[in-house]
């Protein structure tokens, strides 16, 4: 069983100006693209040959660096594309109110993801996550994830790496983190709060 690359769930238009079409044919064409074949020819004929993504991912973390790296980005880029929608979209009532309750507002949400990005050093991913039960945002750095860790259930990311905003933003992260802050699909955290364990790679 080979890992593919899953089709963005928009137009490569529909994000534009926050990421344009170039950024995504590259981001999701080359980018994602590398890390998904890199990830099949590691496992081809192997233990892991017929695991999920989640359990190769597991699997490597901590024994395998080359092969985690590119499971978990693999991953990561996958649950990034779904983080974002080309329309707007509104939180569950439920989300809404641990939101508010953790943050005051979306906007006050919005403000503390743009904050830590900003802040984050070099490379790696912003996430509102479930831990213990309350919102909290964490953060990962280069190709880490969420996505095999246990008590902590991601909602969103936003990836941090220099390749998502470079052509649209060059080195001015905080202006992609604005403008990406509006594309954020909330309808789909609301998916990933409601089912209360972590969201699986398609395939």
């Amino acid at each position: 069983m080979a890992f593919e690359l899953i089709d963005l769930p928009y137009e490569d238009t529909a994000l534009e100006p926050a990421v344009s079409a170039k950024t995504l044919s590259y981001h999701h064409g080359k980018h994602h693209k590398a890390y998904i074949d890199k990830t099949n020819a590691a496992v081809e004929g192997g233990d892991l040959a017929d695991k999920s993504l989640e359990e190769v991912i597991a699997a490597a973390r901590g024994s395998d660096q080359g092969l985690f790296n590119n499971a978990a980005q693999s991953w990561n880029h996958g649950f990034y594309w779904h983080s974002m929608a080309a329309k707007e979209t509104s939180a569950s009532d439920e989300l809404k109110s641990m939101i508010d309750e953790a943050f005051g507002s979306i906007d006050g949400l919005k403000d503390k993801l743009k904050e830590r990005g900003a802040g984050h050093f070099a490379s790696g991913w912003v996430w509102l996550a479930v831990k213990d039960g309350k919102l909290s945002i964490e953060e990962t750095h280069d190709g880490d994830t969420l996505a095999d860790q246990d008590g902590v259930t991601p909602l969103l990311v936003i990836d941090l790496w220099e390749h998502a905003y470079y052509l649209d933003h060059q080195n001015a992260r905080p202006s992609y983190l604005e403008a990406v802050s509006s594309k954020l699909d909330w309808s789909f955290a609301s998916e990933n709060l409601a089912r209360g364990t972590t969201w699986q790679y398609p395939g």
